[in-house]
């Protein structure tokens, strides 16, 4: 039997160390720092981030997500969940053990299509975590629909030069390289006409317009930037990948991004449940404690079969990743994005009602978390077009039949069973006749 639940003892070890120490090392930097994870490190921070760092990488976990020949471990996606979901926790985890997104999906996009020049100049600091970036795709008129895409590259002799406007770019504000989709032939369709580019945050032309921020964000934080690229002058090695495949360069960084917001929605539900799970225990009112009423007991049971479920769903696709590919998960990886934002925004709404009042405060982190649930739903695509592009995979598995008279109807059933065994068939008593016969 191949199928197996066990963690390797030896990772375990590196998993054990890695709760102790997010929960007393990492956990405070969330009070200390609050929204500061992507800014640049000023002396203060350095003095305290850059140690837990190093001991990251002393530890062997130090972007766990990328192989060997980047500076990683290689564990597989199966390790990488179990990480991930202790990391999920915490908004400075992801930082510490250089994991954070969009960082991590623009450096495998380098690690691929980048010369040699823009790996040494971007990807070596990007990895370790001296600089952060921006992936630019969104448009301002078009939201996640790229055939409404009105960025152009057009080819000026040995350049490149872009302009268009793109919205909800992340980070941009403390990026030091952009990674741009857009559209390099208009003549074709959009998935044959797209490009994507490198641009250094000091190109000409780069113009941040405006830094919107989630409900609740600190304004000290990079937020998501309305970006105006205009006359944007780039040369012709900033194109990433071939010509008129830049959604294929897209999706080499999406796909992943996915299923890293998965493995971290593990840790942020877990989190949702303990905190409820304590509140009952701890909360005294009409006569009993919270855990001794039904509602209550109801809101942790129904939390804990929801994330049970979800966690194996993850983990199975990790397992799919680690054996078959990437490919071989395109249809689990896009159920998650669909999955991810209910389980987060189910849980953590029982969360902030076993709290009451001060669960809907900024004094505690569970309307962050639902913040985090809500924009999980839009991040990388919404999830009705998700639910759309599932479909339509699974739908691939299967064939028209009879539009009159079901597969499964008695009927057809029947006919199937008389085929194999005959007039047996006639003498069981509750056969039934019918217009099929």
């Amino acid at each position: 039997m191949a199928w197996d639940f066990s963690t390797d003892p030896e990772f375990e070890k590196k998993l054990d160390w890695a709760r102790a120490f997010v929960r007393e090392e990492v956990e405070p930097l969330d009070v200390l720092f609050p929204g500061c994870e992507y800014l640049p490190l000023d002396p203060q921070r350095r003095t305290i981030v850059d140690p837990l760092k190093q001991r990251v990488r002393d530890a062997g976990l130090w972007a766990a997500h990328l192989g060997p020949e980047l500076g990683g471990q290689g564990f597989g996606a199966v390790a990488l969940t179990l990480l991930n979901e202790i990391l999920g926790r915490t908004d400075w985890g992801p930082i510490v053990f250089g994991t954070q997104a969009p960082d991590t999906g623009n450096a495998e996009i380098l690690a691929r299509f980048g010369t040699r020049e823009q790996r040494e100049r971007y990807l070596d600091p990007l990895l370790a975590g001296e600089i952060f970036s921006c992936f630019s795709m969104t448009e301002p008129q078009g939201g996640a629909d790229p055939r409404v895409f009105t960025t152009r590259a057009v080819r000026d002799g040995e350049d490149w030069v872009i302009n268009g406007r793109k919205y909800w770019s992340s980070n941009a504000a403390v990026a030091s390289f952009f990674i741009v989709v857009a559209i390099t032939d208009p003549n074709v369709g959009v998935h044959q006409g797209a490009s994507t580019f490198l641009v250094p945050r000091d190109t000409p032309g780069v113009v941040i317009e405006a830094s919107h921020h989630l409900f609740g964000a600190h304004r000290h934080e990079p937020g998501h930037s309305l970006v105006r690229y205009e006359d944007v002058r780039v040369p012709a090695h900033a194109m990433l990948g071939e010509p008129g495949r830049g959604f294929e360069v897209a999706q080499s960084r999406l796909a992943g991004g996915r299923l890293h917001h998965a493995m971290r929605a593990i840790g942020v539900a877990q989190r949702a449940i303990d905190m409820m799970a304590e509140r009952a225990k701890s909360r005294f009112t009409q006569g009993s404690s919270l855990a001794d009423k039904q509602f209550v007991q109801g809101f942790i049971a129904d939390s804990y079969t929801e994330l049970m479920p979800f966690r194996l769903a993850v983990l199975h696709a990790a397992w799919l990743i680690d054996t078959q590919g990437w490919n071989g998960a395109r249809t689990e990886i896009a159920a998650l994005k669909v999955l991810t934002p209910k389980v987060i925004q189910s849980i953590v709404l029982r969360a902030i009602q076993v709290h009451g009042g001060i669960g809907a405060t900024e004094q505690l982190p569970l309307v962050d978390m639902l913040m985090h649930g809500l924009t999980l739903g839009l991040a990388d695509g919404p999830t009705e077009a998700h639910k759309v592009n599932l479909a339509r995979q699974l739908l691939t598995r299967y064939d028209a039949d009879d539009p009159m008279w079901p597969t499964e109807f008695l009927g057809r059933r029947l006919e199937v069973a008389r085929a194999k065994y005959g007039d047996l068939v006639d003498t069981v008593p509750s056969v039934p006749d019918g217009p099929w016969a």
